[in-house]
């Protein structure tokens, strides 16, 4: 009765309490990147119940109406209507709520993805075939290395100088197309340190397979220090 509720309140399907709440991240930034993986994992797990039911139906039916003996020809069992409505119906709920609540999910990440977070710190990015130009408030400039301080939200404003391209972090599950003559952007959230892919996702040219680079994660101090040194005026000075 508990499950039936569940199903009928939120279109869930079988899910982890606490899975529900992925998309919050616990924070005042929402950690739009475990609620991907969050989102994710309920799918699989979804799917794996969902195929796992009505593959043990599905063989169950199929040894209990064998045919037993040489000739036999077999006699299927008359349904009421009210049976055969339910084995149309009862499956086709149970896809259709698990559906609706994994796509009513999959809506609320996508405007968290787009609603950059107050105080996120912005750089600008432009693709090109075959790399992307990065520039800093200030007019530090570095290419295919986007170096970011961590524990604070990134926006990427995005262009493109020819092409179509995809600029995408696999890591921060984070991809949005650069189109030329058109600005786009997308935010993600560096929490720790570290080193991680970014590429392009979308088929450009005959290079594109080398279109990639990195986004450097650096603790806040070392952050300052490197835009610091790379400033134009203080390169001058």
């Amino acid at each position: 009765m508990k499950t039936f509720k569940r199903l009928i309140a939120g279109g869930a399907l079988l899910l982890p309490a606490a899975a529900s709440e992925a998309a919050e991240g616990g924070g005042a930034v929402p950690d739009i990147t475990e609620g991907w993986h969050h989102l994710w994992q309920e799918l699989i797990l979804d799917i794996t119940i969902i195929g796992v039911i009505f593959a043990a139906v599905t063989l169950y039916l199929l040894i209990k109406y064998r045919r037993r003996r040489e000739g036999e020809e077999g006699k299927g069992s008359s349904l009421s209507p009210l049976a055969s409505l339910g084995w149309v119906l009862i499956p086709a709920f149970i896809f259709l709520a698990d559906d609706v609540y994994l796509a009513a999910k999959n809506f609320e990440l996508w405007n968290k993805m787009r609603e950059v977070p107050e105080g996120a710190y912005e750089v600008k990015v432009e693709s090109y075939m075959w790399g992307w130009d990065i520039t800093y408030p200030g007019g530090a400039t570095a290419t295919n290395e986007l170096r970011v301080p961590e524990g604070t939200p990134i926006k990427v404003s995005l262009s493109s100088r020819d092409v179509l391209h995809s600029f995408f972090i696999p890591d921060f599950k984070v991809k949005w197309d650069t189109v030329p003559g058109m600005d786009t952007y997308i935010w993600f959230y560096p929490k720790k340190a570290g080193e991680h892919v970014m590429t392009c996702a979308e088929f450009c040219g005959v290079l594109h397979s080398s279109m990639h680079g990195k986004v450097i994660v650096m603790p806040e101090a070392e952050f300052k220090k490197w835009i610091e040194e790379n400033t134009p005026r203080n390169k001058e000075a």
